[in-house]
């Protein structure tokens, strides 16, 4: 593996499968030559056959089945790259543009059961700078204008700066493309929502605060006719709450989250609800079981996923779910009385999308860590446990005969507490015993996420060029268990550090790793804990940072999700030290001052969720105490998440400074 193989890859993802569940729409990401991504919408039938709808040098997403199968609709910035609706017929011809919204971005959108009515979320340009408005600055000279907020949510890492602009629900009707606003009541715009099984309502959930990033969550639920009007279910707790399903009957609500008011960060297991569709009590489905149905599980060759699925059984009997644990991600199925069991087992990751209209197909997508995702079908069998998913595609079959790719080891370390800490090894391309090699441990960001068995190209790469690479889920990791998970909320550099020493050690000990010859790496939280890692111990001979965060105490207010008071996070970024005192006796930054780790510092000028500010004060504290240091700063146009969506360009840069600096002190 090599970091160019990257421009080989085949990406695949948002299979849906059609109505009769003959065929999944899918998307299918590549690589071009002119340093561009470029999806477009595929379908693959049960034998393996695909077919291409979409065509252009203008990327299609967003591809969903109309309900009688006889349409497929798509996102396309194809005209002037504004983003529309547009819809093709599945006997052929030309793609028509549905939608005429103005410049702006849709969010999502929903096909109504019985076909005439598309929901969609869209949110308007800033009125500056829409193209009319840029073209009359410019010919008049004028100069670009200053962008005015009135509220802390004006910016979002990927999606930029939208200022006091918001994501509205509008109604849009099939058969003429008009579209009118249906639902505004939202002070950020954060819209989940489902249609009804009679087409005449929509089920929409969003926050009743009105100060939604200082107060704790309170995510309810409205019912909202086609009119507009809209009656919220009374009876419901407070806490996060999404995706909202109406049952195939209609008389009930399920949906995914939590009532713990104090965690915004997701540290409780997401679990699914029921309530009538009139309101009253909700019925906790899972909460008895240590289950997480939202565990973001972290590649750089597939979406992260973060965030539940919900498919209801066509007999209204329960729901399919997307359950992540101990580095898996398999389909699970809740019946309405209560519980989950999971239908698959393995080291493996799934992507599940849809359901067919018969409930005998689940579209998926299928990846282990020496394969690539491809897409793939599930026909579940309740009680099973053992369900294989049947692969469609075989885009990456060429690459997978070309590449050489390493098979993990798996680990479970002891740490702390009488506890077991649950990772993996790769041993280097061509290992050979007795030989002592350069190893690398490798920090997951979230840190509510977890590593597993999905496809790495980054990781196989360092695999190739010699390393051994270890990473693991220390505390806080998801997919353990809520225990786990919240063993470093508010706290970080505490438990999570224990488990990381855990790892050095067994490290340390190992005769095919060389205990003078490692290095410690991550990115974003994983960028935290290296900084941490180098300000506590001399046991690295090298670090990279990337990414990261450094000091808590600024953090808090310029990130894209600035910390709210006494939240996750005790104290607050202001004032005096007695209020900021946890925050900075979390921030790496204040046990600098004896640091001698030659560290690499990569960072985005874009990024907003850990602004480049923290990177900076790294670079600057190494370089004013003497120690070897180098920082890498990715231009604007990229953001927090450059290492899995950046330009191709930037990202094998990316790699070869990494492999530089490892090759600089490991050799």
């Amino acid at each position: 593996m090599r970091p160019e193989d990257l421009l080989k890859i085949v990406f695949v993802g948002d299979p849906q499968v059609s109505p009769d569940g003959n065929r999944v729409l899918f998307g299918k990401k590549t690589i071009t030559d002119k340093n561009k991504y470029l999806s477009h919408l595929f379908t693959a039938d049960l034998e393996g056959k695909t077919v291409q709808w979409t065509q252009g040098d203008k990327s299609c997403g967003g591809g969903r089945w109309s309900p009688d199968g006889q349409l497929i609709s798509f996102v396309s910035g194809r005209e002037d790259g504004q983003s529309q609706i547009y819809v093709i017929s599945t006997t052929g011809g030309e793609a028509r543009k549905l939608t005429n919204f103005p410049e702006g971005s849709v969010g999502g959108y929903l096909w109504s059961p019985d076909g005439k009515w598309l929901a969609v979320s869209f949110r308007e340009e800033i009125p500056q700078n829409t193209s009319a408005a840029k073209k009359e600055r410019e010919a008049k000279g004028g100069s670009e204008p200053p962008v005015e907020i009135d509220s802390v949510w004006y910016r979002l890492d990927g999606d930029g700066y939208f200022a006091n602009q918001r994501y509205k629900l509008y109604l849009v009707e099939v058969l003429t493309g008009e579209h009118k606003l249906l639902y505004s009541e939202d002070v950020l715009g954060d819209y989940s929502f489902s249609w009804s099984p009679n087409s005449k309502e929509l089920a929409v959930i969003h926050n009743v605060s009105k100060k939604p990033m200082v107060d704790p969550p309170n995510k309810q639920i409205w019912r909202v006719d086609l009119e507009g009007q809209a009656w919220k279910l009374e009876g419901l707790p407070k806490g996060e709450k999404s995706e909202p399903r109406f049952s195939p009957c209609g008389n009930w609500i399920a949906y995914a989250g939590d009532i713990d008011e104090k965690d915004p960060w997701g540290v409780r297991n997401t679990k699914v609800y029921l309530v009538d569709a009139k309101g009253g009590e909700a019925k906790d489905l899972t909460g008895h079981l240590d289950y997480d149905i939202a565990v973001g599980t972290l590649s750089d060759s597939k979406e992260a996923g973060f965030g539940a699925v919900l498919e209801w059984a066509q007999d209204g009997s329960g729901l399919y779910v997307q359950v992540g644990t101990r580095g898996e991600v398999q389909l699970g199925f809740v019946p309405t009385t209560g519980g989950l069991s999971l239908l698959t087992n393995g080291k493996q990751v799934l992507g599940v999308g849809n359901i067919s209209r018969d409930g005998r197909r689940i579209a998926t997508t299928y990846c282990h860590a020496t394969m690539l995702p491809e897409v793939a079908v599930i026909e579940p069998e309740l009680g099973t446990g053992n369900m294989v998913p049947k692969v469609l595609t075989a885009f990456n079959a060429a690459f997978h005969e070309e590449i050489i790719t390493v098979e993990p080891e798996e680990l479970d370390l002891p740490t702390t507490d009488g506890l077991t800490l649950h990772g993996w090894v790769l041993k280097p391309v061509n290992y050979l015993e007795p030989k002592r090699y350069p190893a690398i441990l490798s920090i997951h960001g979230g840190p509510h996420a977890q590593y597993g068995w999905a496809f790495f190209h980054e990781l196989q790469v360092y695999a190739a060029a010699g390393y051994v690479v270890v990473y693991t889920n220390p505390r806080g990791s998801k997919g353990y268990g809520e225990e786990w998970a919240a063993a470093i909320s508010g706290d970080w550099g505490n438990k999570d550090w224990e488990d990381v020493q855990a790892a050095t050690r067994w490290m340390q000990h190992q005769p095919y790793i060389h205990p003078g010859q490692m290095a410690v790496m991550g990115g974003s939280y994983g960028g935290y804990m290296t900084n941490w890692v180098i300000g506590h111990t001399k046991d690295f001979r090298c670090a990279i940072t990337d990414r990261c965060v450094s000091n808590m105490v600024s953090m808090a207010g310029n990130s894209d999700f600035p910390f709210n008071k006494d939240g996750y996070f005790k104290g607050v970024a202001w004032g005096s030290y007695e209020k900021i005192k946890e925050l900075w006796k979390q921030s790496p930054i204040a046990f600098f001052e004896d640091v001698t780790t030659p560290t690499l510092v990569i960072h985005s000028e874009g990024d907003l969720r850990c602004n480049i500010e923290q990177g900076e004060q790294v670079f600057t504290a190494l370089q004013q105490q003497g120690v070897e240091s180098r920082f890498v700063r990715y231009p604007r146009s990229t953001s927090h998440g450059m290492s899995r969506m950046g330009p191709p360009d930037l990202r094998l840069h990316r790699l070869a400074e990494y492999l530089n600096w490892l090759g600089k002190f490991l050799s």
